[in-house]
């Protein structure tokens, strides 16, 4: 399975937003890099990287990014090695041998939720839920159809929905600057696609995806409250799976869900609409540190310790 974010159409996101992004490779492995600025000054980020082919260029790559750390000078290289050559249930041990250390917060989902294509999409269908299954069937009845754009400005119907829920819920989404730019970057050249659902022409939801050669990340979603009754964001959702399936890609990422043993996680309401589309859940190593300026890092960890006892 191909990581959106080690991608070069990612990349490109990246260096339209004005960030500096490095990309390397060499025997079995690759890497793309962006850097990033905290306390404790620049950090190379791999994120959903390295990637590499065993544990032999997984060292390898980690050689690279700690050269490129020191030649650009980082205090550390911050790094999510989920297709590294190893189980995420052997990194642990496998990682702090070398140095590593876990992150303060994963910055990428730990677990995610992966919804296999390969085979006759019926097969497909009959994993779901049924009352996923006849909603896609059937709400054409309702006067609701999809379309897929690839127009950057379609973004505004998603950006509209996204300022609905934000109100609603409490929480603040991602600026309209961000999302408007990797609209831009990605959906002319064919890697992301919004998918619209309308009712008798009116846009009531909307779903955001970007494709690396083999998976289609279901990245962002919202929809009209008003019509929430339609469940049209669940029609929607299978559509944007036809679609993949179509274009000859191999999965659907839904993105991060939750523990099974924490069911007050806040991401439980999500983990529940993500599971009834059936698919399986993928485990990674999480967010890991490898300082490079031992002295810097070390001040970074004290600083962020008594920050939070403060608090």
């Amino acid at each position: 399975m191909e990581f959106f974010l080690q991608t070069p159409a990612w990349a490109a996101v990246q260096r339209s937003l004005g960030r500096r992004v490095h990309e390397q490779s060499g025997p079995g492995w690759s890497f793309l890099a962006i850097e990033e600025k905290n306390p404790a000054g620049k950090v190379i980020y791999a994120p959903y990287g390295p990637v590499a082919e065993s544990v032999e260029a997984f060292d390898a790559a980690t050689g690279a990014l700690v050269a490129l750390a020191k030649a650009e000078g980082a205090a550390f290289v911050r790094m999510e090695p989920a297709a590294a050559g190893f189980a995420a249930s052997d990194a642990d041990a496998l990682l702090r041998a070398r140095g590593m250390t876990p992150a303060p917060v994963n910055q990428q989902p730990e677990l995610s939720w992966i919804v296999d294509l390969e085979g006759d999409f019926k097969d497909v269908l009959a994993g779901m839920k049924p009352t996923n299954r006849n909603l896609y069937r059937n709400i054409h009845k309702k006067g609701v159809t999809f379309r897929a754009s690839q127009d950057p400005a379609d973004i505004s119907v998603l950006l509209h929905f996204l300022h609905l829920t934000a109100a609603r819920n409490g929480f603040k989404p991602q600026s309209d600057e961000y999302l408007t730019q990797v609209a831009a970057s990605l959906l002319p050249n064919g890697a992301g696609t919004l998918f619209i659902a309308e009712l008798e022409g009116e846009p009531i939801a909307a779903a955001f995806a970007y494709d690396s050669a083999d998976t289609r990340v279901y990245a962002h979603a919202a929809l009209d409250d008003t019509h929430r009754k339609l469940s049209a964001g669940i029609p929607l959702l299978v559509t944007l799976m036809a679609d993949a399936r179509e274009k000859g890609l191999k999965h659907v990422d839904l993105w991060g869900v939750a523990p099974e043993d924490q069911p007050d996680h806040k991401w439980a309401g999500f983990t529940a609409f993500k599971k009834s589309f059936g698919g399986r859940e993928v485990s990674y190593p999480g967010t890991w540190d490898l300082p490079v300026n031992k002295l810097r890092y070390g001040a970074y960890q004290l600083a962020r310790k008594l920050r939070d006892k403060l608090r």
